[in-house]
């Protein structure tokens, strides 16, 4: 007996109405579609028939979902409705991986999917596909490099992670280039749980090794040592030390009261976009200043014919348009604060790899990377024709 669509429509309400007489549903109509669709493949492929079925499964409604997969005797039928499913599992891995680098843990993550899918997410499953984002991430961090960055920056981000049965804030190295379009790219982050020059170089060394031969300009902070480390690796390269964390330095030499007065005259030092002010003029206005104000403060006084403070310079030597984007380590600094927004939601990260591969989720989805840099290529001596 032949039932009308409206007749059918009646009976499955009614048994949707049931105990799990939904997911019942689900599972029938499953199963009667991909024998709908094996009769078919075989009026297609005569001199194949059906060949029984195989135990299936999926997740529907926060369940189970259990079925008959039918096959065919030569192996070739393949139910399209399969693949369907198995891209709302790949959904739900992406979604997994997307929670956990915006700072959600394993447990926290789990929770959400127990509460939109049901209980058979279990840790284990959610560890398997925060697993596959580690794996994404650490194949990003090894890629191979351009030979020729004009511009890297390079810092620092302390954060607090357990080793060894204790928790202590160490340092992750994280290196920004600018390419040669005039993009930016996160080109290392990686783990010692000192910052240190010598550091620096084991991880210049590394960059080399990925395809790195030549880089126009090294920013960095003033971290003590790394002239030395940078003009072993990169000869030839300049260096320029960060302002803002100079002026952070200076400021701690005085006064509350007399921070206003050394502001203004850091602000006349490191000026930006003035085609006719040099490094010889902004050379004498550091000495005047450290004369001046070293008449009160000793320790400024001693910084006034120091010739590691000329690196804070550099930036003098390249276009005006430019200058004000690479005499400071800011951008690296702003990621640095988008690093530590999806790492403190922990009260400590359990190991180092789970820090990389935040870093790196984070650093692979920055879209504001992708972004041209207006003017920034117009400095020849950074980038060539």
């Amino acid at each position: 007996m032949l039932l009308t669509k409206e007749q059918i429509s009646e009976q499955m309400r009614k048994h949707a109405e049931k105990k799990n007489g939904l997911h019942d549903l689900m599972e029938i109509m499953l199963e009667s579609m991909m024998v709908a669709e094996r009769g078919e493949f075989l009026a297609d492929n005569p001199g194949n028939k059906g060949n029984g079925y195989r135990p299936g499964h999926s997740y529907g409604q926060g369940k189970k979902l259990e079925f008959r997969i039918p096959r065919d005797r030569y192996g070739n039928f393949h139910p399209q409705i399969l693949a369907i499913l198995r891209d709302q599992e790949e959904e739900c891995d992406r979604l997994a991986g997307v929670l956990y680098t915006k700072g959600l843990t394993q447990e926290q993550v789990s929770d959400v999917f127990d509460q939109i899918y049901g209980q058979h997410y279990s840790k284990a499953s959610i560890s398997r596909m925060v697993e596959c984002v580690r794996t994404q991430v650490n194949e990003w961090l090894e890629r191979g490099l351009e030979e020729y960055y004009p511009v890297v920056f390079v810092d620092c981000v302390h954060i607090k992670i357990h080793r060894k049965r204790s928790v202590a804030s160490e340092a992750f190295y994280v290196a920004l280039a600018v390419t040669e379009e005039g993009t930016r790219e996160v080109i290392y982050i990686g783990n010692m749980p000192v910052e240190s020059a010598t550091g620096w170089g084991e991880i210049f060394n590394s960059l080399k090794d990925r395809g790195l031969q030549r880089v126009g300009l090294m920013v960095a902070d003033g971290i003590k040592g790394l002239d030395t480390v940078v003009g072993e690796k990169f000869p030839g390269t300049p260096l320029q030390r960060c302002v803002t964390h100079l002026k952070r330095n200076m400021f701690a030499k005085v006064r509350h009261g007399d921070k206003a007065a050394l502001a203004a005259d850091l602000r006349d030092i490191f000026r930006t976009g003035q085609r006719d002010y040099t490094v010889e003029m902004a050379w004498s206005k550091w000495q005047d200043m450290c004369e001046r104000w070293g008449k009160d403060y000793l320790s400024i006084r001693r910084l006034r014919d120091n010739p590691d403070y000329k690196a804070y310079l550099t930036y003098l030597n390249y276009a005006p348009e430019i200058q004000g984007m690479i005499y400071t380590t800011n951008w690296i600094e702003r990621l640095n604060r988008d690093f530590r927004r999806v790492t403190r939601m922990r009260t400590a990260m359990p190991n180092e790899e789970s820090v990389l591969t935040l870093m790196g989720s984070v650093a692979m989805d920055h879209k504001a990377f992708d972004r041209a840099l207006p003017n920034i290529t117009v400095d020849k001596k950074l980038f060539p024709d």
